[in-house]
């Protein structure tokens, strides 16, 4: 199922801005272990800080911030605390969950047996299906989208992630949900 947008023409993710505790470590892990060339630099005035680019495929980039002034992260508010299937992916409105990477298909167990030779600490293989769990151990038709989750060294959650079908008008099936305020009741407190 493709459809067009009817307000602006865009053509894809231009980039995605994050932010790393140490430049030197992220280029690293970036262009060493994933593979993406770094394609622009920016250095800010006075030591401030450095706004760095990487190619991810598509004409598309990831780009990170390192600020001198950066506040500490905070696992489970800004970002997931675990890798899904492990812990809790809970995180704070506003925050950036997760990055997902498209791959091919045929490589999902490649790429993940590549992460773990590299010392990466990743997710088994999960197939997301149509069931009311929502993943499955096994490969089954009902199986849309097959992901591999690791962080970086940032403790930024990533994903290797891949379609394997078409996408239809029936998966989008669901309201949205509606913002609802949180009492002492259905937070479980008291």
């Amino acid at each position: 199922m493709t459809k067009q947008n009817s307000q602006f023409k865009l053509g894809g993710l231009n980039h995605l801005a994050l932010v790393c505790r140490d430049m030197e470590k992220t280029v690293d892990f970036y262009e060493k272990v994933l593979g993406m060339p770094l394609i622009k630099t920016i250095e800010f005035p006075g030591g401030a800080g450095q706004h760095f680019f990487f190619d991810i495929g598509n004409g598309d980039s990831l780009a990170f911030f390192w600020f001198a002034t950066a506040p500490e992260p905070m696992p489970g508010v800004s970002s997931p605390a675990a890798l899904p299937g492990v812990g809790d992916l809970t995180t704070a409105i506003g925050s950036m969950n997760h990055v997902a990477f498209d791959v091919p298909a045929d490589k999902i167990e490649e790429y993940r047996r590549m992460l773990i030779d590299k010392g990466i600490e990743c997710s088994p293989i999960m197939n997301h299906d149509r069931s009311e769990r929502g993943v499955s151990e096994e490969m089954t038709d009902d199986v849309f989208i097959r992901s591999v989750y690791f962080f970086d060294p940032d403790g930024i959650l990533l994903e290797f992630a891949c379609w394997t079908g078409a996408l239809t008008e029936a998966d989008v099936s669901h309201a949205p949900a509606r913002a609802v305020q949180v009492t002492a009741a259905t937070a479980g407190v008291g």
